[in-house]
């Protein structure tokens, strides 16, 4: 066995931090450039969370609703996101999603076929038209199993279980990465041109989420420290339908395919609330109206037995939500025994997806940090305040490609930048710290970080309960240095959760930070004491920089429609 000191330097063109469809899809671009490429993973190949984006991709291929066109997949998820996004990365997406969703089907992904044996298309909340392309309730699966054998077939190399603690930076410019192998406690010095960050999200910040276990900010923390730039931290989505009982898979995601297939949703007085809430768009609303409308329904007492509200499918029958939404039938089968095709599901908003991240410059990818970029969940400026369904999966498949494909063109004319190893000993020694058994637990530091997120930053906020919040980060953030775990370096759950700790608080003190400044109600930023949207003073998106240790925030106006754009609200 090594010393604990010692480390072993691997070398490469593009580093991807991040195995889920954005990291997946950009090492492709990047291999097909002719670039070498690593992929570090912090879980294992094909468990990211990109699997549970169930209901679809959305592109406006117009197998289903002929009518519709990029025009209108543009419109729609400008709208959406309350007037926050960059322009211009809307309209890649909506430009760009049909050619990769066919592009997909040719690298081997299976789709659910209309008669005449295109590609099905269901409704979504929020789309005009019936646009999410599908593989039942499993399309995030099916995306990954494909891109996952695909890159299986390339030089790329992947590190599963291995966990990037430092992005090494020389004078505003990317030169490696540094961090731990899980599986066998080795340190590993990873020496690029171009880094990727495609991490995704935060959800894990709260007790109550869709997000599997890796979704702490690691991604964020990392970019951030390194010197870039994060933007609109406090836009955090809250999916209307998570399961809401037993208690063990509280938070779990419950597709908004069940609604796009026609589920209905009611309170205890069997009244389909929504009619209420939302008459012409109804169930099939954005997501943050849907969710508010939900958690109204629930504090005003007219929610379910276990405290959520009924999701209604049974009306479908059997034969027809088996073939659509079979992942939904065996999850509540298997966790509630509970048949949908003959039972209501208990639901309630879970958090699900940050609009917020890294910002990039839209058509590479890039940050302001030379050599770095990011995609998927872990970039922002596509969603603005609220994310259409199934555009998630778009993105990532659209912008994964644009950024391998700039990532490796960036290596290709660059050199290795040289730096001192003394940035590695010093990462070395700060996680060596933590093995010192007689610090206090991470976990109940993680604990009281949740309990306070979930308590006070949820879907309706106010000055109050958010000062509560970045007083209890405040508090957490001295205790951080005398943390420790027992055990070695090697499979060691409780020195992951060290890590875990540092990005979590960094990314918990900024969504709160921003919430607090954004004295407005926008998408899925709500505030009770601020209920009116204030395009006049808001319509901009927060920043963040990391100074010299300190979290300075600052304000963009957010770029006006080019006159090509304009027209299209008068077209759609």
């Amino acid at each position: 066995m090594p010393a604990k000191t010692e480390y072993v330097t691997l070398k490469t063109d593009v580093l991807i931090i991040g195995a889920g469809g954005a990291g997946l899809r950009a090492a492709i671009a990047a291999t097909e450039a002719g670039s070498s490429v690593i992929i570090a993973s912090k879980s294992l190949l094909g468990k990211a969370h990109t699997v549970m984006a169930e209901g679809g991709i959305a592109a406006a291929l117009g197998n289903v609703d002929p009518q519709d066109n990029w025009k209108v997949h543009f419109t729609d998820t400008y709208v959406e996101g309350v007037y926050l996004s960059n322009w211009r990365m809307v309209e890649l997406l909506a430009k760009e999603a049909p050619d990769r969703v066919y592009e997909l089907e040719r690298f081997g992904a299976l789709f659910d076929r209309t008669p005449d044996g295109k590609i099905m298309q269901r409704p979504f909340g929020a789309h005009t038209y019936r646009r999410l392309c599908y593989t039942g309730d499993k399309t995030g699966l099916e995306l990954i199993r494909t891109l996952q054998d695909k890159v299986a077939h390339s030089p790329a190399r992947i590190l599963d279980e291995f966990v990037v603690t430092k992005i090494i930076s020389v004078n505003g410019k990317v030169a490696g990465a540094f961090g731990i192998s899980m599986r066998d406690g080795t340190f590993k010095l990873i020496e690029c041109k171009s880094l990727i960050i495609a991490t995704g999200g935060l959800g894990r910040l709260f007790k109550v989420t869709s997000n599997s276990w890796e979704g702490t900010g690691d991604g964020l923390a990392l970019a951030y420290r390194a010197g870039a730039v994060l933007n609109d931290m406090e836009m955090i989505q809250f999916h209307p339908t998570g399961m809401i009982w037993p208690p063990a898979v509280r938070g779990l995601l419950v597709t908004e395919g069940v609604r796009g297939e026609g589920g209905l949703l009611y309170n205890k007085d069997n009244e389909r609330f929504m009619l209420r809430y939302s008459p012409k768009k109804k169930e099939l609303d954005a997501r943050d109206v849907v969710a508010r409308a939900i958690y109204q329904e629930i504090i005003e007492g007219r929610g379910s037995e276990h405290g959520g509200v009924y999701l209604d499918i049974t009306h479908r029958g059997a034969k027809y939500i088996k073939e659509k939404l079979p992942s939904m039938y065996m999850q509540y089968k298997e966790f509630s025994d509970i048949d949908i095709t003959k039972e209501r599901m208990e639901v309630a908003p879970t958090v699900h997806y940050h609009m917020g991240g890294i910002r990039v410059e839209p058509d590479t990818g890039s940050t302001n940090i030379i050599g770095l970029y990011a995609a998927g969940e872990a970039s922002s400026g596509l969603h603005g305040a609220n994310r259409l369904g199934g555009n998630s999966l778009t993105d990532l498949l659209v912008f994964g490609k644009i950024v391998g494909a700039s990532a490796a063109s960036f290596a290709k004319n660059s050199n290795q930048i040289k730096f001192d190893e003394s940035a590695v000993r010093e990462e070395i020694d700060r996680i060596l710290s933590f093995t010192d058994n007689s610090g206090t637990n991470p976990y109940q530091l993680i604990d009281t970080l949740r309990e306070s997120m979930s308590k006070n930053v949820g879907i309706l906020r106010n000055e109050k309960d958010l000062t509560k919040a970045l007083d209890t980060i405040k508090s957490l953030i001295p205790k951080i240095k005398g943390i420790g775990v027992k055990g070695g370096l090697r499979f060691n759950p409780g020195l992951l959760a060290c890590l875990e700790l540092n990005n979590l608080i960094l990314s918990a003190e900024l969504v709160v930070r921003g919430a607090l400044e954004r004295k407005e109600s926008r998408g899925a930023h709500a505030r009770t004491d601020f209920p009116m949207r204030k395009d006049d003073v808001w319509r901009k998106n927060i920043i963040f920089t990391y100074n010299d240790g300190k979290n300075d925030m600052s304000f963009v106006e957010v770029p006006e429609l080019p006159d090509h754009l304009k027209e299209l609200g008068k077209e759609v």
